[in-house]
């Protein structure tokens, strides 16, 4: 029987929060709906993580488990346990409860009132201020210069509907943002704003290298005009590169050093700028290799409690 909805939790070194986020996400789902189930996706755990998820999923049948054979970073993993939901209705959530449980009542009344995306909305989170101060300028210039507009604070914690999935799962992406890939298909969106909480238990896996990958991957994913961004940028580069000739002149005749300094300052934002676009346009690159080759988004090492003809 297809459930009305599946939640899908990817973990990652979650052996504190697996056993209680199932029970939270078990009791919130019986409340509102008539069947689920919950999809948890091991991203290669190393801690034990894997270990309870086999004890819970023999407890109840209603609890299933994907068991990467490598870790496959922060954007496929999630996706793969989405694609492979059944529900009608898909929620995808974290498993150390900055995500709440208690959302998923109010993203299923804003589905069954028509909505077809329900995106939770971050309105305050307690981190770091340089992490809080590079998402922010993340977000504005994927608005300013993405291909779609973006909603900013989205987390990926949300409800999407079933046709959703179904379109995005055929898009072959080989590197899914998939918050942005949700505002690029164009269907009907709802947001709900809320205060994330902090961790319940364990350490944050989102270091700032780790999102900077996120978001290097998401620009190159989401912001193909891009390409055109180095043609433009190098009218201005011209135009400044004559100003700073006509100031050597001047400090060349009036023997000031300010001008030279600023003229190799200038340079090395000029080459910053230009191994910044390299890495994007490389970036893309990459994509549409790795769109030609057909590369799964995860290899399976193992599923608990899947029915033989649900194999990937």
């Amino acid at each position: 029987m297809t459930p009305e909805l599946s939640i899908v939790i990817p973990c990652y070194n979650e052996a504190e929060n697996v056993r209680q986020i199932c029970a939270a996400v078990t009791v919130e789902a019986e409340r509102h709906v008539a069947s689920h189930e919950i999809i948890l996706i091991d991203n290669f755990s190393t801690d034990g993580t894997r270990d309870i998820m086999r004890d819970i999923c023999a407890a109840d049948p209603r609890i299933r488990a994907i068991l990467n054979n490598r870790n496959y970073g922060q954007m496929r993993s999630p996706t793969h346990g989405i694609y492979q939901a059944s529900g009608a209705a898909v929620i995808g959530m974290c498993a150390d409860f900055q995500d709440p449980p208690a959302m998923i009542g109010a993203f299923l009344e804003q589905w069954r009132a028509g909505a077809q995306v329900v995106l939770a909305q971050r309105r305050s989170e307690r981190t770091s201020w340089l992490l809080g101060a590079a998402r922010r300028a993340g977000y504005r210039f994927l608005g300013r210069h993405g291909d779609y507009p973006v909603i900013p604070g989205a987390t990926g914690f949300g409800l999407f509907d079933r046709v959703v999935v179904d379109t995005l799962a055929g898009w072959n992406e080989p590197e899914p943002f998939f918050r942005g890939m949700v505002v690029e298909s164009g269907y009907r969106i709802a947001v709900l704003p809320f205060d994330r909480p902090e961790r319940a238990a364990g350490e944050s896996k989102n270091d700032f290298a780790a999102l900077f990958s996120f978001a290097l991957s998401g620009l190159a994913g989401s912001a193909k005009s891009l390409l055109r961004l180095p043609v433009m940028l190098s009218f201005w580069a011209g135009g400044a590169a004559l100003l700073l000739a006509l100031a050597a002149l001047i400090a060349l005749v009036l023997g000031g050093p300010f001008w030279p300094l600023l003229g190799l300052t200038a340079m090395t934002g000029m080459f910053a700028l230009l191994l910044l676009f390299l890495g994007l346009i490389g970036e893309q690159v990459r994509l549409i290799s790795e769109r030609t080759r057909g590369v799964p988004l995860v290899i399976e090492a193992e599923r608990i409690n899947f029915g033989p003809d649900t194999l990937p």
